[in-house]
């Protein structure tokens, strides 16, 4: 998943949380996820609105009702 969170920055984040991180830039961002995913198709979910990095809890539950991640404004892009 890809996204901005609140400061600007570009989040990238799997969706186990276990791998991802920040980058300045959007294209950055997008060749760490392709570099990551072996550059296979649709493996890249853009995520609007703030997406914060949220990394170690091991795929449990989010802290907050903000952390959480929602489906309805995410979009996939190749």
């Amino acid at each position: 998943m890809i996204g901005q969170d609140r400061r600007g920055n570009w989040v990238v984040q799997d969706q186990s949380r276990v791998a991802g991180g920040l980058f300045a830039t959007r294209d950055a961002a997008l060749r760490y996820v392709r570099s990551e995913s072996g550059y296979q198709p649709r493996a890249v979910v853009m995520v609007s609105g703030n997406f914060e990095l949220d990394i170690g809890r091991g795929g449990g539950a989010p802290a907050s009702r903000q952390a959480a991640f929602d489906w309805r404004h995410s979009r996939r892009i190749a």
